[in-house]
């Protein structure tokens, strides 16, 4: 246990812990970490808070949509990753033993791992950890909610059709809280450490031109979601990710090439924190992102735990 250890890790339970496991968990991490009975003082500091947080359901919540730390690397953790350069994107580089590299449709490899011997309290129980979809779209606010769950909801369906069948360690995480401001991430899949946060809009069929900036139609301007601050949070919030974003602009027929969408070129050397593509553009945008990233195959449990706590 060190400083930067979640609560959960703390108090040795999963994120989905009930309150009577909470209750169980501190008492027994309290005396063994109690100065009275030969405990160190800054532990048992670190377990009263922990319970202090997690105890109480709007502490906890709060907590939850914090994204608090999670796991440390372990030294001897597999496979190991290399530290990104200061201000760069992450994108790190996989030692591999036997210098095989795992492709996307291998069966997901869970780091750390599951099973027999592992004495750690998992962060995320294997049941919960081996579904490909958390959570659904809910209502949110009162105006729009009915078109924006439908909306949500044929982003979700084109997702688990086309993308998670061929990424059996991809993770849809649907509902997330940003961490940047008030509003929602509708969805997030992660896969190995590559992190794509999606987003939706409903479009009537046409041309459309986009420039990084702005979408336009007919020299009438369309205000996109705002992604890309969201976006640069997340990266910053998990600089062992590469974090990106795509902006799916749904057709009202269904037809997934509908509408067609231009990009324009940006200046050379411009990062693009946000894609915005039909959903055929979004499907095979998505699946070539997360397959081409280190080890597509390994579901990083810490991380998944993380973003399951940022739900609302």
């Amino acid at each position: 246990m060190t400083e930067s250890s979640s609560h959960y890790q703390v108090l040795r339970v999963a994120v989905t812990a009930t309150e009577k496991e909470i209750k169980v968990a501190y008492r027994r991490a309290a005396r063994k970490a109690h100065p009275d009975h030969g405990g160190d003082p800054a532990a048992f500091r670190r377990v009263t808070s922990a319970y202090e947080t997690l105890i109480d359901p709007q502490r906890r919540k709060a907590y939850d949509r914090s994204y608090a730390a999670g796991t440390a690397n372990k030294a001897d953790a597999e496979p190991h990753f290399d530290a990104p350069a200061a201000g760069s994107r992450a994108s790190a580089t996989v030692h591999q033993a036997g210098g095989a590299r795992n492709t996307a449709g291998d069966p997901p490899v869970y780091v750390p791992p599951y099973g027999p011997g592992v004495e750690d309290v998992p962060l995320v129980p294997l049941a919960q950890a081996s579904q490909q979809v958390h959570g659904m779209p809910r209502k949110r606010g009162i105006f729009g909610a009915e078109a924006r769950i439908q909306r949500e909801m044929r982003t979700v369906q084109l997702l688990t059709r086309q993308v998670l069948p061929a990424i059996p360690a991809a993770r849809l995480i649907n509902g997330l809280q940003s961490p940047a401001d008030n509003s929602h991430i509708d969805h997030a899949v992660l896969s190995g450490y590559r992190l794509a946060l999606i987003g939706s809009m409903l479009l009537p069929k046409g041309a459309y031109a986009w420039d990084g900036r702005t979408l336009n139609h007919g020299g009438r301007s369309i205000a996109p979601p705002q992604l890309a601050h969201v976006v640069r949070a997340m990266q910053d919030i998990f600089p062992e990710l590469n974090v990106t974003g795509w902006t799916v602009v749904l057709s009202p027929g269904g037809n997934l090439h509908e509408p067609v969408i231009d990009n324009h070129r940006r200046s050379p050397g411009e990062l693009e924190p946000v894609r915005i593509v039909n959903a055929a553009g979004m499907v095979r945008g998505v699946k070539e992102f997360l397959a081409a990233g280190p080890a597509p195959n390994t579901v990083n449990v810490p991380i998944l735990a993380r973003l399951l706590r940022g739900m609302h």
